[in-house]
């Protein structure tokens, strides 16, 4: 026989060894990924099936179908363009005032809300306690915005006007308003509106008004004119919390403090 024909044999017996080699590896490797993915299964899996739906990291993430907007976006939009009346909203909306409404309804009727109809707990509220409010971070920023292009700030708040009117100085000084309007109290007057603010907002020529509750977007919408939401803080006293985007309205992004 010939040396090619030994050498053929040679090789088809090392190709042999080869493949059961590879074959005994390769049960091997199939073995370690099978315990593998039984232990990552046992691992992941729910000792107890859950009783309530619950959340998770990623669905804490997502964001709502709201249309967002931010300071800067809105600088970006009245670029070049004319100055305009805007107002705002007080409570929630430029000033975290809970203080003044906690200590209100724990002096006037402790756990009800009879103290927003008593005018001793307005003419107190409004005579300065203020001055314990803390202004919003998002407020000062929409209202250097606004004055820098030289637009008119009002101030219009569904309170129910006091005796004495504290409030206005206490605005005028926590957001340095350079040309200060008082503040209009809508709050238990006769109105022809649906909603209190409607008249103010008419009345000043108002093109934006910002506010945190239902009752300042739809005021908005019953003047025809754009209304902007501020997000609540969610410890404020003024509960239940109000759906952002409920109307269909801008909200400003983290305008919760």
């Amino acid at each position: 026989m010939s040396h090619l024909y030994f050498k053929g044999i040679y090789l088809l017996q090392v190709n042999k060894l080869l493949n059961e080699e590879n074959m005994k590896n390769l049960l091997k490797l199939s073995a370690i990924a099978i315990l593998a993915a039984s232990a990552v299964s046992t691992f992941a899996s729910n000792k107890e099936p859950y009783t309530e739906q619950g959340t998770n990291a990623r669905e804490m993430t997502e964001q709502k179908p709201i249309h967002w907007i931010s300071v800067e976006q809105l600088k970006k939009e009245l670029e070049g363009k004319a100055p305009i009346n805007v107002s705002f909203d007080i409570d929630d909306t430029v000033l975290f005032s809970s203080p003044c409404f906690y200590h209100g309804q724990e002096k006037y009727s402790p756990g009800k809300n009879d103290y927003l109809k008593n005018q001793d707990f307005w003419n107190e509220v409004n005579a300065g306690c203020d001055q314990y409010s803390i202004p919003k971070q998002i407020a000062v920023d929409l209202i250097n915005m606004h004055q820098a292009r030289g637009d008119q700030i009002y101030f219009i708040t569904g309170r129910t006007a006091g005796d004495k009117d504290g409030v206005t100085p206490v605005l005028q000084k926590a957001f340095n308003i350079k040309d200060m309007h008082p503040v209009e109290f809508m709050g238990g007057r006769k109105l022809p509106t649906k909603y209190n603010k409607t008249p103010g907002i008419i009345e000043h020529k108002v093109s934006i008004h910002y506010g945190d509750s239902d009752d300042d977007i739809l005021a908005a919408k019953e003047a025809g004119i754009r209304g902007i939401r501020l997000m609540r803080a969610a410890n404020s006293t003024y509960q239940p919390m109000p759906t952002l985007g409920g109307y269909g309205e801008e909200v400003l992004i983290n305008s919760n403090y």
